[in-house]
């Protein structure tokens, strides 16, 4: 008879701490007298009834790689449950490996997926999942970060500084599309962290908007910039404003793939490049010319080395899903709440509509966004109450002031209605000119 084992597999797209989530449950399981084994490639063997591709997990092995970036296991978008003969191949395969424990890492849908297994399998194996996303939008209690998060700010915000730095030297504008399918935690944490220009996520906007909309800020964001004697800056963009844009904005792009989950592929739209094209045609109508650098990063950040706050996190979350197991706990995301372990069941947490873990959205009416907002260097409602600063702005493009209000003033007229000054003293505004 052979021994029972414990499997560790990653799904969806990379994350920094992978790796310290698989030493840590590695380790744990060990010193409970588990054999464990790693499954590569996610779920994309499984399901396919091929049981050859998994690798041999020992302490030796797995005791340091909590130090790098990238997955020790590799990593797959394969979605088991499109196809109840893959599900069932994904089970029936890990039966045949003997294993009666499943640790999953990855974000909602590996999350759903693993859900399905626990379900199907009906205890026959008990499944623990540990949530990671850059993207900081699984509904994580109390603040609670995804792992993966605190790294790829880190090392957003040091790219962005550079640029920052290139922007001023060679009187340029940069516009950084950072991932962020569907939230704008990321681009917020990391525009705001650098001291950006302006930063630009989906949850301002509550309902679909014209692709002009979003040109007319970032073009009135370099007017306001070029009116304070300034031509450079850097706007973040959060990728996620691609769902929130109205459905034919991008009717001249065919053949646009999705993911094994029915995502669109976001890479494959060109977002900065086209944001650049029809800002510079919106300004070139005030006969102004700015020179502009699209730019995304994102693929530089996934796979970075963690800094020591997800090396740390992520060693909680890999040994405590292991102990999870070990103690007779089955079908929760793993969590670490306020330095303590709570297991969230699978029934309890996904959405009853999506049957996927609800996404966490930026809270805009947070004080917190508030002050980023108004260190933001962009047109707002205080401008057009101003009829000195709307001066340089309609001087500015060489227009009335009626004028200017006529093209820019519907911005505002339904946000930016937050009480700021409640928030950021008035004396503050002049700050905002100064900044990167």
């Amino acid at each position: 008879m052979y021994p029972k084992r414990l499997a560790i597999l990653v799904g969806g797209g990379p994350a920094p701490g992978i790796n310290s989530v698989i030493s840590a449950a590695t380790i744990r399981a060990i010193l409970s007298g588990a054999e464990v084994i790693g499954i590569r490639d996610g779920f994309k063997w499984l399901m396919q009834g091929n049981i050859d591709n998994i690798i041999p997990l020992n302490i030796e092995t797995v005791s340091r790689i909590h130090f790098r970036g990238g997955s020790y296991l590799g990593i797959a978008r394969d979605n088991p449950t499109k196809n109840k003969k893959f599900l069932e191949n994904t089970i029936s395969s890990l039966l045949r490996l003997n294993v009666d424990k499943l640790i999953t890492i990855g974000g909602d849908d590996t999350a759903f997926s693993a859900y399905k297994i626990e379900e199907v399998a009906n205890g026959r194996i008990q499944v623990a999942h540990v949530p990671k996303t850059i993207d900081n939008d699984l509904d994580l209690p109390h603040g609670t970060v995804t792992f993966g998060y605190q790294t790829a700010r880190h090392i957003g915000v040091e790219i962005v500084k550079n640029i920052m730095t290139d922007a001023h030297t060679t009187t340029r504008w940069y516009f950084v599309v950072t991932m962020g399918r569907k939230a704008g935690h990321l681009a917020l944490g990391t525009g705001k962290s650098a001291g950006a220009t302006l930063t630009l996520i989906p949850e301002e906007f509550p309902e679909k908007i014209p692709l002009s909309q979003l040109i007319d800020i970032l073009a009135g964001a370099i007017i306001k910039r070029k009116s304070y004697g300034r031509e450079d800056g850097v706007a973040i963009i959060a990728e996620g404003l691609i769902d929130k844009l109205d459905p034919h904005a991008f009717d001249e792009l065919v053949n646009i793939e999705k993911d094994e989950h029915d995502n669109l592929r976001f890479a494959e739209i060109n977002f900065g490049e086209i944001l650049k094209y029809h800002v510079q045609k919106r300004l070139e109508q005030f006969n102004l010319k700015t020179t502009i650098v699209a730019k995304n990063i994102g693929y530089e950040l996934r796979c970075a080395d963690p800094i020591p706050f997800d090396m740390e996190y992520c060693r909680d979350l890999g040994y405590m899903a292991a102990k999870f197991l070990y103690d007779g706990g089955n079908g929760a995301l793993v969590s670490m709440q306020e330095g303590k372990f709570v297991p969230m069941y699978f029934k309890e947490i996904l959405d009853p509509k999506t049957k996927k873990m609800r996404i966490r959205m930026v809270d805009i009416k947070s004080e917190s966004y508030h002050v980023a907002f108004r260190y933001m260097l962009r047109l707002n409602s205080d401008d057009f109450n101003d009829p000195h600063e709307l001066a340089k702005y309609a001087a500015t493009v060489g227009i009335s002031l009626d004028e200017f209000e006529k093209q820019f003033k519907y911005l505002v007229d339904k946000g930016d209605s937050f009480d700021l000054q409640s928030i950021v003293p008035p004396t503050k505004k002049k700050v905002e000119t100064k900044k990167g």
